[in-house]
């Protein structure tokens, strides 16, 4: 009997820390808004679309499954931030830092790359189809089952490219 109760707590306990995992913090958000800074900041989950977020501190933020649809994230600094499955769909990131971000499973179709910094990013299965990457730069990046702007699937296997530079560099890529 003991043992059927402490299993029907944990089971609900596991469901209520489930749901709180993308639960944005609404004051996150609001602080976003205003000032344009929100580092270490809950926003998972948030539906962001078509704001300016030019030049926005975005260091370390859990953005999991948030939505950045058509955002201007020019000049942002999104290091280390957690962006799995986010949606930026159409999203301008030129000149963005993403130094060591995890973009496992996000979509960034159509969006504007250049001159962004990928350094160490994970972009194992996300997809970039149709992105503008001139001069952007994937130093070291993990690119694993990843679709490239021009719609090629990278490997099964785990490798990182060095810098690229520009619709040129695809190209290279293939003659190697």
């Amino acid at each position: 009997m003991k043992f059927k109760i402490v299993a029907i707590l944990s089971l609900l306990a596991c469901f209520g820390l489930a749901e709180q995992a993308l639960a944005f913090n609404q004051q996150d958000v609001d602080q976003l808004k205003a000032s344009s800074s929100c580092p270490r900041c809950d926003l998972s989950g948030a539906d962001l679309t078509q704001l300016n977020l030019a030049g926005a501190n975005l260091r370390d933020a859990n953005l999991r499954a948030t939505n950045f649809s058509q955002v201007n994230l020019t000049n942002a600094d999104l290091t280390g931030a957690d962006l799995e499955a986010a949606v930026l769909t159409s999203a301008n990131l030129t000149g963005a830092s993403l130094t060591g971000t995890n973009l496992k499973s996000a979509t960034l179709e159509n969006a504007n790359l250049s001159y962004a910094g990928f350094i160490s990013a994970n972009l194992e299965a996300a997809n970039l189809k149709g992105s503008t990457l001139l001069f952007t730069n994937f130093r070291a990046a993990h690119f694993r089952l990843t679709t490239m702007a021009n719609g090629v699937v990278t490997s099964d296997k785990p490798y990182g490219w060095s810098l690229q530079e520009g619709p040129d560099a695809q190209a290279n890529q293939k003659k190697k």
